[in-house]
């Protein structure tokens, strides 16, 4: 076992940054969620409207009267619906951070 000598207070890593701390309780981060969970709704609604619109159905009638249905699907719509899903989920993942930051994040002097 090799005895390492241990940093003392002046030569911790990584150093302090000159400057006053950033503060993580901003009441402004509520609009910033709020504002997310509307884009996330729109981006929710344009993924359904792409997923639906993204399969054709063909009926053939044959000269002896059989009935042949096919699905017809469209790759870019499926992929723009899922794109957008994820991008929804995304969104509500950040909001529900912002909020939570908005509400809960105070300073140390404020709680003591």
């Amino acid at each position: 076992m090799i005895d390492l000598p241990q940093p003392t207070g002046a030569e911790l890593w990584p150093p302090e940054e000159p400057g006053p701390r950033a503060r993580l309780h901003k009441p402004w981060r509520t609009l910033v969620a709020a504002v997310e969970v509307v884009l996330a709704v729109v981006a929710g609604w344009a993924a359904y409207s792409c997923w639906h619109s993204s399969v054709a159905t063909v009926v053939t009638r044959t000269d002896d009267g059989a009935v042949l249905e096919s699905h017809r699907y469209f790759g870019g719509l499926l992929a723009a619906a899922i794109g957008l899903g994820t991008v929804a989920a995304l969104l509500l993942v950040d909001a529900v951070r912002q909020l939570s930051l908005a509400i809960r994040a105070r300073s140390a002097k404020t709680k003591a």
